[in-house]
């Protein structure tokens, strides 16, 4: 699911997602850097998961959540969800930090 920033921000798009509770890092193999939340008090899945874009000038946040981690060593293939409700919660509990950011 995307999710626009549309107005601007005093903050780079991975300092808010630090705010909504994101952790940053980069894959060893791509060097793409990508944020996670992760949902279980134990484990790192299942977790949500955002890759920052920019779309026409614009910050794009890519959400989706990785239900669990990938079968073998090397494989990008994992159970992911790019929709639904758990993802649409997610997205509007986002939104919700990122206004309350911007009134601030």
């Amino acid at each position: 699911m995307d999710i626009a920033l549309p107005f601007d921000f005093r903050y780079a798009p991975e300092q808010l997602l630090q705010r909504c509770g994101y952790a940053g890092y980069t894959d060893i193999n791509t060097g793409q850097t990508s944020f996670s939340r992760t949902l279980a008090t134990r484990g790192d899945y299942p977790r949500f998961h955002v890759y920052v874009e920019v779309q026409e000038n614009l910050p794009v946040l890519r959400l989706h959540i990785d239900q669990k981690k990938p079968v073998y060593a090397g494989a990008h293939a994992h159970n992911a969800e790019y929709d639904g409700e758990v993802v649409a919660r997610e997205a509007e509990r986002i939104k919700s930090v990122l206004t309350n950011l911007h009134q601030a």
